[in-house]
């Protein structure tokens, strides 16, 4: 079996100007400032990893203890994780053209969940990315009430969640 072509590590303080340059790249509808990007990095760096491609930074993952069916607002800064939070939040998971369809993405939805210590996995799929995420295991959270979203994540935005697979 032929080894990978990429690898996620644990994210540092200097891999942030790349994380950043991914974010604008990928995600231009949904602009955060570096200021959050580095907040998630402090709050949680056993769960923030950065995707390795030939060297290169090629994606990022950022997650964070949270409040179940309440995601953060876009380009805010949180404070405080929750002394008893209710799921592992991801943030953001983003992806360089290169390192899509690799599995990297996969990856790290698995990397991630094996860091949540239990909780179940939540998320808000932005940009039509719903069905990614269903193939990862997660679900749609509207029928159980959880449809009010923060402005700036688009009329297409949906909570989901994927239970802890205990």
């Amino acid at each position: 079996m032929a080894e990978k072509a990429w690898a996620w590590r644990a994210m540092r303080e200097e891999d942030l100007p790349a994380v950043s340059a991914i974010a604008a790249a990928v995600h231009p509808g949904y602009p955060e400032s570096d200021a959050v990007f580095a907040e998630r990095l402090r709050l949680a760096p056993e769960t923030c990893l950065l995707l390795e491609m030939a060297g290169a930074a090629a994606g990022y993952v950022l997650a964070h203890p949270w409040y179940r069916g309440r995601p953060p607002a876009l380009d805010s800064l949180i404070g405080v994780l929750p002394s008893a939070p209710e799921v592992l939040y991801l943030h953001d998971i983003a992806l360089l053209p290169a390192a899509r369809g690799t599995g990297a993405g996969r990856e790290a939805v698995r990397l991630v969940g094996n860091r949540a210590r239990g909780l179940p996995m939540a998320l808000v799929a932005v940009g039509g990315a719903s069905g990614f995420w269903e193939g990862q295991g997660f679900r749609r959270m509207r029928d159980e009430g959880f449809d009010a979203l923060p402005p700036g994540y688009g009329p297409d935005a949906l909570y989901m969640e994927k239970p802890f697979p205990g």
